[in-house]
């Protein structure tokens, strides 16, 4: 057997690699433009540099949170020359928190960044543009979020509990007093937690804390192990200071303490009042929220003696506002607790013209039973996928009108293609501005047929 050559280097076919950037390097660097996650975006030998915190036309120092070939993900360290439209960062945590990546920004410029996310998805992707552009639906730039998960860590090199959220660009927890973003009711939660959580006896067993504002107040606590009598004493304790609900996710699903409580929210305007539990999914801004439904009912103009469906129903969100306008809703989701748990927020409103499937709406929509008298109209809300095997079937049901509720401009614009292709026009569209101080966009389209 020949011996096997040693000491040979071969180029890739491709040329010389060139070096990676090492994380924690400083680079000045001049921003040209924004991208659609708000991070600004530069350009140096042959690399492009996506910095947050950044704005277009100014000149920064960036710090290296990785690179990956050509791309560079940094944050801004020092602003050398600042925009004109730069403001003082409200957040005290900004640039070290990784939640509100773009409160540099004043609030209007925000929503003009996420109009353009949109406008681009829909001409670069479907090579659609709306007859009509709605104006943005927005609330308070501060104080909106009835919910927050906080993130708990035992340091046993420290013999430190890290109480906190996630920082930018890591794993890292940064230690939160004050949270500008969270509804009122929470802030002295939040800020008295830390301190409530070293006092327990195992610090190494705990997993996250969930707080939660709406017809109750409520703290959440997951735990690996079980707790102790004087744990508990002490969480009850401080739930009851707070006027709070103390729940528990140990093995299983969360539970109350006390099995007579629930929470919920109510949508105001339609007098209704809608159960969840936590790990169900809820809008975390309310205001927002009710002016989201109140908008797709205004867009889907829905008749007294129509058939509507409602398709990733949730809670109930859409369902049951639309059930007091119309024949019949039935509505769909793809989880089966939620399924349940909309049924029952139905029942204890009143509301007997709904009826709830369970169905996996990532598929292609088969012969189901409630899908055969078809529909005047249809809403549907999915998740960040899109809705892709759904619309493909949806000029079947007869439906002349659809509101698509998005929260991903990227799969809205994917499935505004098939729409066009199946004879549906978009005849309006507008951003939602359910995350102010993020480049988050949630948007809706009305679609009708030919």
């Amino acid at each position: 057997m020949a011996k096997p050559v040693r000491g040979l280097r071969f180029q890739p076919s491709g040329g010389s690699r060139a070096a990676q950037i090492p994380v924690g390097k400083k680079q000045r660097l001049t921003i040209e433009r924004l991208a659609n996650d708000g991070r600004g975006i530069a350009f140096l030998e042959g690399r492009t540099w996506f910095v947050a915190g950044a704005l277009a036309g100014e000149e920064v120092e960036a710090r290296v949170l990785g690179a990956h070939g050509k791309v560079v993900e940094a944050r801004t360290e020092r602003v050398f020359s600042a925009s004109d439209l730069r403001r003082p960062a409200p957040c005290a945590h900004a640039g070290r928190c990784g939640g509100c990546s773009v409160q540099h920004l004043p609030h209007d410029e925000q929503l003009a960044l996420k109009q353009r996310m949109l406008a681009e998805q829909l001409s670069r992707v479907a090579g659609v543009e709306p007859e009509a552009w709605a104006a943005p639906l927005s609330g308070p730039e501060f104080g909106y979020r009835r919910r927050a998960r906080v993130a708990v860590r035992w340091d046993a090199k420290a013999k430190k509990l890290e109480v906190g959220f996630r920082a930018a660009g890591s794993q890292d927890i940064v230690a939160i007093d004050e949270c500008p973003v969270l509804v009122q009711p929470l802030q002295p939660i939040m800020s008295r937690l830390p301190a409530m959580l070293q006092r327990l006896s195992k610090p190494q067993a705990l997993g996250h804390v969930e707080l939660f504002s709406g017809s109750a107040i409520a703290v959440l606590l997951r735990h690996m192990a079980p707790l102790s009598a004087a744990d508990l004493e002490i969480l009850q304790a401080f739930c009851a200071f707070h006027g709070a609900q103390l729940w528990l996710h140990g093995e299983g699903e969360p539970q109350p303490v006390d099995p007579d409580q629930a929470l919920g929210y109510r949508l105001e305007p339609w007098n209704l009042q809608l159960a969840y539990r936590p790990g169900d999914f809820v809008q975390v801004n309310a205001g927002v929220n009710e002016a989201m439904v109140a908008q797709a009912l205004e867009w889907l103009a829905p008749q007294a003696d129509e058939r509507v469906l409602d398709l990733f129903c949730g809670l109930g969100n859409f369902a049951l506002p639309l059930a007091q306008n119309v024949r019949e809703v039935v509505a769909v989701e793809g989880v089966a607790t939620m399924v349940a748990r909309a049924a029952e927020n139905a029942a204890s409103n009143n509301l007997h013209n709904t009826r709830f499937f369970q169905a996996d709406l990532s598929q292609p929509l088969s012969d189901a039973e409630w899908a055969r008298e078809g529909f005047s109209a249809v809403l549907l809300d999915p998740p960040r996928d899109g809705a892709f095997e759904v619309v493909r079937k949806l000029a079947s049901l007869g439906a002349k009108r659809l509101v698509y509720v998005s929260c991903n401009p990227a799969t809205l614009a994917r499935d505004t293609v098939e729409l066009v292709r199946q004879g549906y026009r978009l005849k309006r569209a507008g951003i939602l501005d359910m995350f102010p101080q993020t480049a988050h966009v949630e948007a809706m389209a009305l679609f009708e047929a030919s």
